[in-house]
């Protein structure tokens, strides 16, 4: 949990998610709104279920998270770069997103409303991000 405040301080300062999360206190510099939101989510969570739970839920958004970057690691090989980058044998991202799959299948197998709960959470960011981009308008990219 102390993570995701730093996460969503991260997003708001690319534009991704509204800039109110953003806010720092101006003597310790931590993201006070970014780190009340996060505790409100986490309340609410667990108030609605056990830490077990909690745990399910966490578990199936980070091997959700995990099957989406190995597939990114595909997808991004068609763009042209210059000069040398990271490059890994294709057969590690296509297990890594195989393996990911799989295990994201056996965990809604075990509890599905493990799954109801990872998708509002999903439904409150991509929220978060439509509020944001009807507000601020498409998101500048950020120069190097």
């Amino acid at each position: 949990m102390i993570m995701a405040s730093r996460l969503v301080y991260g997003m708001a300062r690319r534009n991704v998610v509204p800039p109110v999360f953003s806010r720092v206190l101006s003597e310790r510099r931590t993201p006070h709104i970014a780190i009340a939101f996060t505790t409100l989510i986490a309340v609410v969570l667990i108030s609605t279920g056990d830490i077990s739970e909690l745990a399910d839920t966490t578990v199936l958004l980070l091997l959700s998270v995990f099957a989406v970057v190995n597939v990114t690691v595909l997808v991004l090989r068609r763009d042209e770069v210059d000069g040398p980058h990271f490059h890994a044998p294709s057969i590690l991202p296509v297990l890594g997103a195989i393996v990911s799959v799989v295990l994201i299948y056996d965990k809604l197998a075990d509890d599905a409303t493990v799954g109801l709960r990872a998708g509002l959470l999903i439904a409150l960011g991509a929220a978060l991000w439509l509020v944001n981009r009807v507000v601020s308008g498409p998101r500048k990219e950020l120069e190097a």
